[in-house]
């Protein structure tokens, strides 16, 4: 009987599809991740199924949908006994580790989101997934300096240097000689503040920062110039610490996931943030390289919500192969901070096709995705388009 192979799933928050050199964005500084790619399959049509992150974090783990999971508002915490892939994994053999962001304990909801507060609370043992091993913190979004606690430090200590850096190193110094071993890395990166230092990354001049058709001019453009200079920055650094923990996966045993929890608007539309359901916060990077296969593009839809499928299938030395080609997104709760989305909304995504229906089912948006990638052309109200979107609505 083959061996099982190892797993690594390396999980950032807020890297967009559209963001990566080999992509097709020449603004992205991502040679790492564009090898990785030479070698890996790319669904190019992936999505997360909640673009928020304590949503789209509790569908990942468990491969069930935000609120089924326990996790409809942003403050609610992954339950205690909820199942994870990190159970599944560990009743077939496998040692299992988790390092860096968690975003799934109990919070408090008065203290503020950025900071030392949620950097250093503490995630009891009961409260990590069911992972053997746990080494993270709950939030804050120090992208430098970061602290760290879990099964080798009771206390939140903070470790000097980027945050990718440090995660990925001490990923990479545990993963063991002898596997099969399962290892999530959860990096904070590149999620705001995009002004913070980027592990001597100098970020571009935002005049010379390139926007998308669908970025409209003034006060937009501005804001979305600036952030995008700091945010290819942040990419730039990611995809350089993510050199040396790929260097400690043995190639010839080891499948690599890299994915995002959600992408950033950036300005498209006139809007920034996540929590939307076009394109710039709905679809993800997803790259899988397994021993053994070379590069190939996957245009089929898959979703975060699969992934822990594919895991599974991987360890049994199973193939796994998509069911239906769409996928369902949502968010299930308003999440009241600046720039996010102000309405509760569900739909579906096609290869070629997006309809979001509002909370009361009404039509909200539909995009022809084949004709119209930049969604710039919203068809909910054309008559023309009424059988097409009847037949969508009957799978939202």
């Amino acid at each position: 009987m083959a061996r099982p192979p190892n797993i690594l799933w390396i999980v950032t928050t807020q890297w967009r599809a559209q963001a990566c050199g080999y992509a097709g964005d020449g603004q992205a500084r991502t040679p790492v991740l564009d090898a990785l790619a030479s070698q890996a399959t790319n669904y190019t049509q992936a999505v997360t199924p909640h673009p928020f992150g304590p949503f789209a974090r509790a569908a990942l783990l468990t491969g069930v949908p935000s609120p089924a999971n326990g996790v409809g508002d942003y403050f609610d915490p992954l339950p205690e006994g909820a199942r994870t892939i990190a159970h599944d994994l560990t009743e077939r053999g496998y040692t299992t580790a988790f390092f860096g962001k968690w975003h799934l304990a109990r919070r408090d909801r008065a203290a503020p989101l950025v900071g030392e507060t949620h950097a250093r609370q503490l995630v009891p043992p009961g409260s990590r997934g069911g992972f053997g091993f746990w080494e993270g913190f709950e939030s804050g979004f120090l992208l430098n300096d970061p602290y760290l606690h879990g099964s080798r430090l009771p206390v939140p200590v903070r470790f000097s240097g980027y945050q990718s850096d440090v995660l990925c190193e001490r990923a990479g110094e545990w993963l063991p000689a002898a596997g099969p071993w399962f290892a999530v890395v959860s990096l904070e990166a590149p999620h705001p503040p995009y002004t913070a230092p980027s592990a001597g990354v100098t970020a571009v001049d935002p005049a010379a920062v390139r926007l998308a058709a669908n970025v409209p001019p003034g006060p937009a453009a501005a804001r979305a110039r600036r952030e995008l200079a700091g945010y290819y920055a942040h990419l730039a650094a990611t995809d350089r610490a993510l050199a040396g923990l790929l260097a400690a996966a043995p190639a010839d045993r080891t499948v690599v996931v890299f994915t995002s929890v959600h992408g950033d608007m950036h300005g498209a539309h006139g809007l920034f943030r996540k929590g939307w359901p076009q394109e710039e916060s709905v679809r993800v990077p997803f790259l899988v390289r397994r021993p053994g296969e070379g590069a190939r593009r996957e245009a089929r839809v898959v979703s975060l919500l699969d992934l822990p499928a594919m895991t599974r299938a991987w360890a049994d030395g199973a193939s796994w192969s998509a069911g239906s080609d769409f996928r369902r997104i949502s968010m299930p709760s308003v999440v009241a901070l600046p720039d996010q989305c102000p309405r509760i909304w569900r739909g579906v995504r096609t290869p070629t096709r997006k309809l979001v229906l509002n909370a009361d089912d009404s039509p909200w948006l539909f995009f022809d995705l084949g004709s119209d990638p930049a969604e710039l052309h919203n068809l909910a109200a054309d008559p023309l388009r009424g059988g097409e979107l009847a037949a969508l609505r009957a799978l939202v």
